[in-house]
């Protein structure tokens, strides 16, 4: 926590990262989990987001197509019902995702689990 507040403060990217194949990191959920902690550490809540979205476009170079939503851009994205800039936790009240164009409502989301 001591580490990424200090980063942050001195103007240092932070990247999400743990929403990767790793021994006890469940894909999707330990995202969410991770956002909190940026939070907890010391982002705000738009800089925790733009560190799953926009930043890591920037970093990769291909903020061209993704890392934002604007038109001409991969529409890949999660839409919630609740504002996550208000409280982080509410990443986690997902409606639907909308993945390669195709929307995904919350009984499509629910038959893949």
């Amino acid at each position: 926590m001591d580490l990424v507040a200090q980063m942050q403060k001195t103007g240092g990217k932070i990247l999400a990262g743990t929403d990767s194949p790793a021994p006890y990191v469940f894909p999707g959920a330990s995202l969410h989990d991770e956002l909190q902690l940026l939070v907890q550490a010391g982002l705000t809540p738009l800089e925790a987001l733009q560190s799953a979205t926009k930043d890591p476009a920037e970093f990769l170079h291909i903020e061209k197509d993704s890392g934002t939503i604007e038109k001409g851009k991969y529409a890949d994205l999660v839409l919630l019902d609740a504002n996550p800039l208000e409280n982080i936790r509410n990443t986690r009240k997902i409606r639907a995702v909308i993945l390669h164009g195709k929307l995904l409502d919350r009984a499509a989301l629910g038959r893949l689990a």
